[in-house]
């Protein structure tokens, strides 16, 4: 056994209860984001519901549920954007809804996120509950829901699955339970390009348990072996199809994303991005508050480090980050792509817990407002979020 194994997890009914105070404050939050919106929606004549889940990536996902992969999209500059680029997961289960139900795929995106964000919070608590105690596990899953972006926890998108994935298999790996980690990674493979992060996380944590273990009981090194070998699984899989399938082996799938102007540069075309709004003003505002916004991320993780946050935490964290910053991609999306890098959130979730509820409350509900405001006014926007 090892330290991240000494900690029994509870029964899943006790589990539910003690989750409890947590996930009825998710739900509050998310019907307070999801009433702004309809409000907002119905002011400038829009569907709310249209816009949870039939634009942007979501028409992507219910097209591959709809008529599978093989769909692209060439604009006139000489981009293609296929439908290769989106991982099956999210598709499937929309397939899924609508074979077993009246439903429209759409409508089987938005049911899937809906439980889907449910599954996240309450893994996001399991986490943070199991680190920092039950307090921080609450607020914890009160600050993942008021994110700005919070609002795409209710799209018919792939983060909250991915979230609801990454979170179990974190949790999975801090006690122990490595088939079920390594089982839970190679599904979030499944769902997203990140996927990798929970895969590090497995091999990271599956490594220094060995290394600390030897010798160790045979039982729990076979199930350690097992996780490891499942985790990658996932990722590699389709990856290794999309390079099949274009016929450009196994880095076809980067191919597919430079078609849509996605790739990995370390983080200049963001910083070129950053430094071009000071050639303006009041751009330039909007460039101190990116800079302002990377320094908090970073700022947050290295708190986490202070505060030694779990191994596990730290890589999944880390390689979330670096992916979601470091990106050439579409750079209005990447608030959305660091959502799933719920451990930064665990400082400010340690430092609201050692408050009293009432002054919790005081900083948490002015947030919530802020963020369900927000969201509707994104999301009514001309850009994908």
């Amino acid at each position: 056994m090892t330290d991240l194994e000494t900690r029994a997890a509870p029964s899943r009914a006790g589990a539910l209860r003690r989750a409890a105070p947590a996930l009825l404050g998710y739900a509050a939050v998310r019907a307070l984001g999801l009433i702004a919106l309809a409000v907002w929606s119905a002011a400038r004549d829009k569907s709310a519901y249209t816009l949870l889940t039939a634009r942007w990536d979501a028409l992507w996902y219910t097209r591959v549920a709809e008529l599978g992969y093989g769909y692209e999209v060439r604009l006139a500059n000489g981009d293609v954007h296929s439908n290769l680029a989106f991982f099956p997961l999210l598709p499937w289960l929309e397939r899924l809804v609508a074979a077993v139900s009246p439903l429209s795929y759409a409508d089987g995106g938005f049911l899937v996120s809906l439980f889907a964000s449910l599954t996240a919070a309450w893994g996001i608590f399991a986490v943070a509950d199991h680190v920092h105690g039950r307090r921080a596990g609450v607020c914890a899953v009160l600050l993942w829901a008021a994110l700005p972006v919070g609002i795409v926890q209710s799209m018919a998108y792939s983060e909250s699955l991915f979230t609801a994935l990454a979170a179990w298999s974190l949790y999975a790996v801090l006690t122990g339970r490595w088939v079920t980690a390594g089982a839970l990674a190679l599904l979030a493979g499944l769902t997203r390009p990140v996927g990798m992060a929970v895969v590090a996380a497995v091999w990271v944590a599956a490594v220094a348990s060995f290394a600390r273990d030897r010798p160790t009981n045979g039982a729990t090194g076979t199930a350690r072996a097992v996780g490891m070998l499942l985790a990658p699984l996932g990722t590699a899989g389709y990856v290794l199809w999309v390079g099949h399938r274009t016929g450009k082996g196994p880095l076809g799938y980067l191919d597919v994303q430079a078609g849509w102007r996605n790739g990995f540069d370390g983080g200049y075309a963001f910083a070129r991005f950053v430094a071009e709004k000071f050639t303006s003003f009041p751009s330039a505002l909007a460039g101190v508050g990116l800079i302002l916004g990377v320094a908090s991320v970073i700022w947050l993780y290295a708190v986490g480090v202070r505060q030694r946050q779990p191994l596990p935490l730290l890589v999944y964290t880390g390689v979330v980050t670096a992916l979601a910053l470091c990106a050439s991609s579409y750079f209005g999306s990447k608030p959305r792509l660091l959502m799933p890098a719920f451990p930064l959130l665990l400082p400010l979730a340690v430092a609201l817990a050692r408050q009293s509820i009432r002054r919790s409350a005081w900083v948490l509900g002015p947030v919530a407002v802020a963020s369900a405001v927000y969201g509707a006014f994104w999301l009514n926007g001309s850009g994908p979020p």
